[in-house]
């Protein structure tokens, strides 16, 4: 059976989504939907540059990582990273969502906690379990997109969060050709995987039109609680939602609502 995989690859070997679903025979493709440009980097590394001024870092997707690793390509910036900055980060807690983000700190040198929070309504839960009112903000560099839970927990619980805006996100300039190339040649997927509620906004139209009548026989599965919140508002039926962001939760879920009538 095959499953239509609404995401980015993995830059270098196998994705870990397409290793996954191939345990239980399922057969994966790949189709990017988002593309992201980057902004205020020098803004970003500036305040990366005053570790005292914060009480530590959060990041809820791998792009705000990917924003630091491009900060650090800057000869001078890696220096002062790795001569003094990175371990005076390393003295504070950097809170992630999944297993993705947390991979990429660790990559910058940093380590991750909270990972298996799973989505920001339970990572605010974490953070404000380890966090003190009014203490020294948070640096939270996000997407134009982000969405206002974690922010509007911290700020309920008086913990200070400083947001900045260092990726947007729009439409893969090839997502409509690939689409139309992928049900040409592969016919109707068994399922249909969403990755974000971004993903939901910017491929739905096109799933639609592809799928036509047979959209009911499809299962439709999401990443996690806001993707499937995204896709039940539009209209989607979610036959499964993985339990966390990962591959092999995912691989799981999917299995079960293919083997499963009553799911």
């Amino acid at each position: 059976m095959k499953v239509l995989l609404l995401k980015d690859s993995k830059d270098s070997g196998l994705d870990p989504y397409i290793k996954e679903l191939g345990l239980y025979s399922l057969e994966a493709t790949l189709i990017p939907v988002l593309s992201f440009e980057f902004l205020s980097l020098e803004g970003l590394f500036e305040k990366l540059s005053h570790p005292e001024c914060y009480g530590g870092l959060v990041f809820t997707s791998p792009r705000a990582v990917e924003a630091i690793k491009i900060c650090l390509k800057e000869d001078s910036n890696k220096e002062a990273w790795s001569k003094s900055l990175k371990q005076m980060w390393n003295m504070k807690p950097t809170y992630v969502v999944g297993k993705a983000t947390a991979s990429l700190v660790q990559e910058i040198g940093l380590t991750a906690q909270g990972e298996k929070a799973g989505n920001a309504e339970k990572l605010a839960e974490y953070i404000c379990s380890r966090e003190k009112p009014n203490s020294s903000a948070l640096l939270f560099p996000c997407g134009a997109l982000k969405r206002e839970v974690l922010p509007t927990v911290l700020r309920e619980k008086g913990i200070p969060l400083e947001g900045l805006t260092v990726y947007q996100t729009s439409q893969h300039p090839d997502l409509q050709e690939s689409l139309s190339s992928y049900f040409t040649q592969q016919g109707i997927p068994a399922s249909v995987v969403f990755f974000s509620p971004s993903g939901v906004r910017f491929c739905l139209q096109h799933i639609q039109k592809f799928l036509g009548d047979v959209i009911n026989h499809v299962k439709f599965a999401a990443i996690g609680p806001s993707t499937a919140e995204a896709m039940e508002a539009a209209g989607i039926p979610v036959s499964c939602t993985a339990h966390s962001p990962s591959a092999q939760d995912l691989a799981a879920g999917i299995h079960r609502a293919l083997h499963c009538h009553h799911c």
